[in-house]
């Protein structure tokens, strides 16, 4: 059993090395990659910056699609009091994980956070894309030319932003975001893994604060 867990670390490493390699083709980009990156079972080296402290003994890994409206309603009705009460005190950490598969327009609206991470404006454009969604699928809300307003109206540099976008630079990250959700069985959106000092807890769909706090308690 212990031999099986060292040959499938060793084939994760593989990957995310392969699928980094491919990202920094070109000497002049910049991938913002921690490769040892791991919580729990699940990688995220390929995932979102930590919002929260690195260090908590905590992280909660979602998996999501910027048009899927659970996420929306999570992002909203659930995530201000788990930031308030467990990522802002330093008891937890938050990293997302895209799963984008709902619409044509969900592998580029992802990509585009990460385009807006090379200004380290991250989590930002993250809010801004779960503040605008519309609740039609591919109704163009999520198109290129928005992506590019939204990054317009956030001052970003447009020609470094239209560049990586148009390039589709992050595009084998979020394939590989997507191919882990669906390795770690996390077939809908939003979907959840609390990663605790002990073990982890599996949720899936926009949970509400209760069930959150139900699991982060008993892990502190």
């Amino acid at each position: 059993m212990k031999k099986l867990g060292v040959i499938l670390a060793v084939i994760v490493i593989t990957i995310i090395a392969g699928v980094a390699a491919s990202l920094s083709a070109s000497p002049s980009e910049t991938v913002n990659l921690d490769m040892g990156r791991t919580h729990g079972t699940i990688s995220t080296a390929m995932g979102s910056p930590v919002l929260g402290d690195p260090l908590a003994p905590i992280t909660i890994v979602e998996f999501g699609d910027y048009q899927c409206h659970q996420c929306y309603n999570w992002f909203h009705n659930t995530k201000p009091a788990i930031f308030q009460e467990y990522i802002e005190t330093g008891k937890a950490n938050l990293v997302f994980v895209d799963l984008a598969f709902l619409g044509r327009d969900s592998p580029k609206a992802a990509q585009a956070t990460y385009c807006a991470e090379d200004q380290e404006m991250y989590w930002e454009y993250h809010n801004i894309l779960y503040t605008s969604q519309e609740s039609k699928i591919d109704s163009g809300w999520a198109n290129t030319e928005r992506l590019k307003a939204f990054a317009f109206n956030m001052g970003l540099d447009m020609e470094l932003f239209d560049s990586c976008l148009d390039s589709g630079k992050y595009s084998k990250r979020v394939q590989y975001n997507t191919q882990q959700a669906r390795v770690h069985g996390v077939s809908g959106t939003p979907g959840f893994f609390i990663v605790g000092p002990d073990g982890q807890e599996q949720l899936g769909g926009a949970q509400p604060f209760s069930v959150f706090k139900q699991i982060l308690d008993t892990m502190i």
